[in-house]
């Protein structure tokens, strides 16, 4: 009796210890309830309606001589038509979809993503409390992916913004959006990781995060646990359609940048450079005469350009804008982009193996086609293990370039392989020094140091870059 006594006085003692850690847990973990009820009048649902021609004939554009072959195969002359017969050609057809916004004034301005609103003919919103207002496209910014919408109305409620510059990993983060077309739903998470590059979205310092986003949240308000928007939810990475666990927001600071000069100008106006860049590797900085690999290395220039009319050079390697730390070739577009064009900045760069500070004025970035400095194709050394052979005139004018020989055939066993030199390049410098012929080339080749990294320049698809070429000692 005594023994069942005390099992049973070390059970409730082992539930009260359980009953107090919960409790202990509760109070420690967030609560969002008066952050939904304040925020949530602010969130907004917005759909689209797009009109398009449908093609419900599949040959429809088709003249009857151009019938792919293979459907007379298998149909003759006689091809299948939707129940009802023959559809009439190019009927127009609605298509629709979802997103979330959130309003920034009572005057009625809203933001959300640019895809949500892509393309549209009509842009409603319904608000907190059903009412459907239809709403103007003030401007969207492709690149930043924010759009700035506009509703007639006045005394809206609208959200605080917060500083997405001060944010922390491991801060507790909520959403709220419209997913699946779930009004006003709430999910919680913390940031994984800030300022994430993604692809083709140079231009964004991504917030990463766990938190629940699927098809509907686009567009929607990121807050912290003061109720403060610090990110509109963008993207999430999936293999399902649905939220795995990847989320990415664009910090508020950025989108509202972009919604001031939509609101203000109608166009997003960004500083250009006018260089190439490429990462550097670690081969790359001992090469360079740097202790670690960091900063952007500029691989060609616009000759039009304000790097190239304010002295910056390929092979310059930028490590600061306006104090500003440049810790891979991904920040620097970002802090280019924010800034004002006609904007002076502060560089420091390393060239020849010393830091150097240089100032440039910044352009106004031009369309895509003008804005790459990018130039048409097309280049026995024992000791590199590459023939190479002389260009023409044309070739160098084409290219742009005084000197430089096209690499004809590399030895697949060589250092210029190992180092990632292909047939077609066309090698410019080696180790800082412009190579102007064939001769010249073997020459300098001669004086390279064994066992270390030097930078050799080339222009390869039209398009200059680096690689760090290593020789084995003998």
């Amino acid at each position: 009796m005594k023994r069942m006594t005390r099992t049973l006085s070390l059970w409730m003692l082992l539930a009260a210890s359980l009953l107090a850690w919960q409790s202990a847990m509760a109070r420690e973990l967030p609560d969002f309830t008066a952050l939904v009820e304040e925020a949530a009048p602010g969130v907004v649902n917005i759909s689209t309606t797009r009109v398009v021609q449908s093609r419900d004939n599949p040959f429809q554009g088709f003249g009857e001589q151009e019938i792919p072959e293979i459907f007379r195969h298998f149909f003759g002359d006689r091809f299948p038509m939707p129940p009802g017969g023959a559809p009439a050609p190019g009927r127009p057809q609605e298509r629709q979809s979802l997103g979330s916004g959130f309003i920034i004034s009572a005057d009625g301005y809203i933001l959300t993503n640019a895809h949500v609103v892509e393309a549209a003919d009509e842009i409603l919103v319904r608000f907190n409390d059903r009412r459907e207002l239809s709403a103007e496209l003030v401007g969207a910014d492709e690149r930043t992916d924010v759009a700035l919408l506009k509703v007639d109305a006045d005394d809206l409620p609208t959200l605080t913004m917060g500083d997405s510059d001060t944010l922390r990993v491991g801060e507790w983060v909520a959403a709220i959006g419209s997913p699946f077309g779930f009004d006003h739903s709430v999910t919680a998470g913390i940031i994984s990781a800030i300022d994430r590059t993604l692809p083709r979205d140079a231009y964004v310092p991504f917030i990463q995060t766990d938190v629940a986003i699927n098809p509907g949240n686009s567009g929607g308000p990121l807050f912290n646990l003061e109720g403060e928007v610090i990110g509109i939810n963008s993207q999430i990475f999936t293999r399902s359609g649905g939220f795995m666990g990847l989320s990415f927001a664009i910090p508020i600071n950025v989108a509202m940048d972009v919604a001031d000069q939509l609101r203000d100008d109608g166009q997003v106006r960004r500083g250009w450079l006018g260089v190439m860049i490429q990462p550097v590797s670690r081969d790359l900085a001992e090469s360079f005469g740097m202790d670690s690999p960091s900063g952007a290395l500029i691989a060609d220039l616009d000759p039009e350009g304000p790097a190239a009319r304010d002295g910056l050079r390929a092979g310059d390697v930028i490590l600061e804008v306006d104090g500003a730390r440049v810790h891979d070739s991904s920040t620097l577009p970002r802090l280019i982009g924010r800034t004002s064009p006609g904007s002076e900045v502060a560089l420091e760069l390393m060239r020849d193996g010393e830091r150097r500070q240089l100032s440039v004025t910044l352009g106004d970035w031009p369309d895509a086609e003008q804005a790459t400095a990018s130039r048409p194709q097309e280049s026995r050394q024992a000791r590199l293990g590459i023939a190479v052979g002389e260009l023409e005139g044309a070739e160098r004018e084409q290219l742009g370039i005084e000197g430089g020989v096209r690499v004809r055939d590399v030895d697949p066993g060589g250092a210029a392989a190992a180092a990632g030199i292909r047939p077609g390049d066309v090698l410019v410098s080696i180790d800082h020094r412009a190579v102007s012929s064939a001769g010249e080339l073997m020459s300098l080749v001669d004086d390279l140091p064994n066992d270390r990294a030097v930078p050799v320049r080339l222009f390869r698809d039209g398009r200059s870059l680096f690689v760090a070429l290593r020789l084995a000692g003998d």
